[in-house]
């Protein structure tokens, strides 16, 4: 079971138990919890129904906070003597997944729609 959760403007895919660096989050709460914009269960049947996804959550545990590679930014105009130097380094939230948690399963999968429409027709 994988989910695509949404945090600090980008997306990842997400297993239980994965460790993610996610843009930093200011909380002292130890536990986060995201709501998925798309769950894929063990057999594959794909849950992108807003309303069965307002009961699904993805818990994750807070591991400690990093930093990103730094980053030099230079700026320079030939023959006026204008130059700039800037550096940069994101801020990272190290964080791995709990739980990925449907709330309810879906009440009809593709699966069992093929098989009732199969056994409708003989």
């Amino acid at each position: 079971m994988y989910a695509i959760i949404r945090a600090g403007g980008k997306q990842a895919k997400v297993h239980s138990g994965d460790v993610i660096d996610i843009e930093r989050v200011k909380s002292d709460d130890e536990e986060l919890t995201f709501a998925p914009l798309l769950v894929v269960d063990d057999n594959g049947d794909a849950v992108s129904d807003r309303d069965a996804l307002d009961k699904a959550s993805v818990t994750a545990k807070v591991l400690g906070g990093s930093a990103g590679p730094k980053i030099d930014i230079f700026k320079y105009k030939n023959k006026t003597g204008y130059s700039r130097r800037q550096g940069h380094r994101q801020k990272y939230t190290r964080i791995e997944i709990t739980g990925i948690n449907l709330g309810k399963a879906p009440a009809k999968t593709t699966a069992k729609k093929a098989e009732s429409a199969a056994s409708e027709e003989e």
